[in-house]
C-alpha cells in the first residue's frame, strides 16, 4: 500500500477508526435532519437527504479536524476542501440511495445506510490525502 510520508499502517488504522467514530455521530445528525425534513417537513426525499448530508459534513469537519487528524492547518481552506469532498460524497450518496431504493427495491433508510458505508471509504481517503495531508 502507498501511504502519505511518515504514516504507517497502524496510524492509518487508528485514524480510520477515529474517522468512523466521528462518522457515527455524523450519521445520527444526517439521519435526524433527513427524517425531520422528509417526514415532518414533507420535503423531497433526495433534497432532505442532501440537507442532512451537508449538515453532517459541516459538524464532521470540526470533529475530524480536532479528533481524527489533529490538524493545525488553516481552517477556511481545509473546510472548503472538506465540503468539496463532501459534495462529491453527497452525489455518490444520492446515486447509491437511488440505486438501492429504486433499482433494487430496498427500504429508503436501509439504502441510505448502505450508501453511507460506501461513501465513508471515499470520504476518508480523499480527506486523508487532500484535506488533512500536512
Amino acid at each position: 500500500m502507498i501511504f502519505p510520508e511518515g504514516m504507517g499502517d497502524y496510524n492509518l488504522l487508528i485514524k480510520f477508526f477515529k474517522f468512523g467514530i466521528v462518522g457515527v455521530s455524523g450519521t445520527a445528525v444526517d439521519f435526524g435532519v433527513t427524517y425531520l425534513l422528509k417526514e415532518r417537513g414533507r420535503l423531497n426525499k433526495y433534497f432532505a437527504n442532501s440537507c442532512g448530508f451537508m449538515v453532517a459534513v459541516s459538524t464532521n469537519y470540526f470533529f475530524n479536524r480536532i479528533f481524527t487528524f489533529e490538524s493545525h492547518g488553516e481552517v477556511t481552506t481545509q473546510y472548503l476542501k472538506f465540503v468539496s469532498i463532501g459534495i462529491i460524497g453527497m452525489a455518490m450518496n444520492n446515486y447509491f440511495i437511488y440505486l438501492f431504493d429504486k433499482k433494487f427495491g430496498f427500504n429508503f433508510y436501509f439504502s441510505k445506510l448502505l450508501a453511507t458505508f460506501i461513501v465513508m471509504i471515499w470520504n476518508f481517503g480523499a480527506n486523508l490525502l487532500f484535506t488533512f495531508n500536512q
